[in-house]
């Protein structure tokens, strides 16, 4: 893993207005995230883990605090920027797949590419090798309602990575699977961090996460909880066997 920050948030709080009540979602949260890594963010159901995900990923602004990705304060930037930062620099990939029923698998997977203004043709060309890269190559022209959960999820693990991102921000990508499909997805995860050095950050309530990841980030109430290494989990268990 490489030792270089690509993601740091610095006093980041997020607030929401609803009605005359006001909402902290995030509270004074500072994070960094090595080049490489693999962070899973967890936390029970309001915690703030799909807050910090979309303020990370510039879906999202905080209300307070600053976000930087390899350097730069993506809360300076205006429109343009971000649409150019969400294209080339980050890849989505959401619990509910996001993908658009009219195209096939592998016209939502160069869908990014053509945004990137890559040619139709090289846009398919590698919307192809990334979905066999994924296990879809028999899927390429199967639209989303023809193919299962796990392979939905395949179809947006292959859309992520089109554009050769720097971050993959997964929120809850086995929230919506089986058990042995979710497992599948989680190791494919795992190989593309390895495979390819993109640094994963995950918020998820999958327990499964913990075993491949490099650390763990908890969250309660908007605030950070505690966060721990692998080796440190590891360690916790050693000692109480």
């Amino acid at each position: 893993m490489n030792s270089e920050c690509v993601v740091e948030a610095e006093g980041v709080e997020k607030d929401y207005v609803l009605g005359s009540t006001r909402i902290r979602a995030l509270s004074d949260v500072y994070l960094k995230v090595q080049r490489g890594e693999y962070l899973s963010i967890m936390g029970p159901s309001g915690s703030g883990k799909t807050t910090l995900f979309n303020v990370i990923g510039a879906i999202d602004k905080p209300t307070k605090g600053r976000i930087f990705v390899d350097d730069v304060d993506i809360t300076k930037l205006d429109a343009f920027e971000l649409a150019w930062l969400r294209c080339r620099k980050i890849g989505y990939i959401f619990q509910t797949f996001n993908l658009i029923p009219v195209l096939t698998a592998v016209e939502n997977v160069a869908l990014p590419a053509v945004f990137a203004e890559r040619s139709q043709a090289e846009a398919t060309k590698k919307a192809t090798e990334m979905l066999e890269l994924v296990g879809l190559k028999d899927r390429l022209n199967h639209k989303p309602s023809d193919l299962s959960g796990g392979q939905q999820q395949r179809v947006a693990i292959a859309r992520a990575l089109i554009n050769d991102p720097d971050i993959v921000l997964a929120d809850e990508p086995t929230g919506n699977l089986d058990l042995r499909t979710g497992q599948t997805i989680i190791s494919l995860l795992k190989s593309m961090n390895e495979r390819r050095s993109v640094t994963i950050i995950t918020a998820t309530h999958d327990l499964k996460m913990m075993g491949i990841s490099d650390r763990i980030l908890y969250l309660r109430d908007g605030k950070v909880e505690r966060e721990e290494t692998v080796a440190d989990i590891e360690l916790k268990v050693g000692a109480t066997l």
